[in-house]
């Protein structure tokens, strides 16, 4: 059964869900046309299973919807207006101080 989420809670989520580089980069690819799995693994170079993790996480956070077609699923934003949202956020002025990293950046850094 689907329930309307809090402000917060949707915030929450969707924190949760750029939270991770390779789940940003599907919310992306997304963004352009909705996918089917094998295509968006082969297009951000992941193996399927590590996409499939993904995929449910951002499917548990209500950003991203499947499509039955025929014997395939595809994948797409839950809402077009995450599309913009996600453009939004990537066109937004982040004051960061060049010798500061996130407390969570991975060797490459998260920003």
């Amino acid at each position: 059964m689907l329930t309307v989420a809090s402000d917060i809670e949707v915030l929450a989520r969707f924190g949760r869900a750029l939270a991770d580089p390779i789940r940003c980069r599907i919310l992306l690819a997304l963004r352009d046309a909705p996918a089917y799995p094998s295509d968006l693994a082969d297009a951000l170079g992941i193996s399927r299973t590590r996409l499939s993790n993904h995929l449910t996480c951002l499917r548990d956070c209500g950003l991203v919807v499947t499509v039955p077609d025929g014997r395939r699923t595809r994948y797409e934003l839950a809402d077009e207006r995450l599309g913009h949202a996600l453009d939004d956020l990537r066109d937004a002025v982040v004051a960061v101080e060049t010798d500061r990293a996130c407390v969570d950046a991975d060797e490459e850094g998260c920003c």
